[in-house]
């Protein structure tokens, strides 16, 4: 007979055994302090830099996200050309884009991003997406933390960035990591279409 019990995060084995006699015997095994896997490999989430074959896939999940907010209009990333080269854009020096992947499938992105025309020090937190599926999980949050350990490598000290009202659940996830509001756009982004605007010091 085999039977278990859990006390102080460890696992206690009651094996019970007969003797040379047929007498019952008991014998007690402690599982606990195993090597726990990170929540990263448990979830089966890969975060890494960008490849060129993620283009398609990755500009497919962003205007997906548009379309499903009823954002995509002129102004904003949706009809924005480098969406569909990303790989090609964050080959920009001090750039870096961070691709979210589960079982081969992309479910997400986040980068960060020297845009024209921001003061020194500052960069743009750019193209932040997920799958629908995928939200609420803490990827998003995974992704960010990436993406200003990109930055802070680079050495920048503020991080800013561009949104949309719809957008109110990614929005409430920039307060929480320290994004406060600015009242109008910095930079030359091309994005006349945002009118939120928030900015992050490192």
């Amino acid at each position: 007979m085999l039977t278990f019990e859990c006390l102080c995060g460890k696992t206690k084995i009651h094996l019970t055994t007969k003797d040379h006699k047929g007498r019952h015997k008991v014998t007690q095994r402690e599982k606990g302090n195993e090597k726990k896997i990170p929540a990263r490999k448990k979830m089966g989430i890969i975060f890494r830099p960008i490849e060129e074959k993620d283009n398609k896939e990755i500009a497919d999940l962003i205007r997906t996200v548009f379309r499903e907010f009823n954002i995509h209009k002129p102004g904003t990333v949706y009809f924005d050309p480098t969406t569909d080269n990303l790989f090609g854009l964050f080959r920009t020096p001090e750039s870096e884009y961070w691709i979210a992947e589960e079982k081969g499938v992309i479910i997400g992105g986040c980068g960060v991003y020297p845009t024209p025309g921001l003061p020194e020090g500052c960069a743009e937190l750019v193209k932040f997406y997920l799958s629908a599926s995928q939200r609420g999980k803490g990827i998003g949050w995974q992704l960010m933390g990436k993406t200003f350990d990109s930055a802070r490598k680079y050495g920048y000290r503020q991080l800013y960035l561009e949104s949309l009202p719809e957008l109110s659940r990614a929005i409430s996830l920039y307060e929480k990591a320290g994004f406060r509001f600015i009242k109008g756009p910095m930079g030359n982004s091309g994005h006349f279409g945002c009118n939120i605007w928030m900015l992050k010091e490192l």
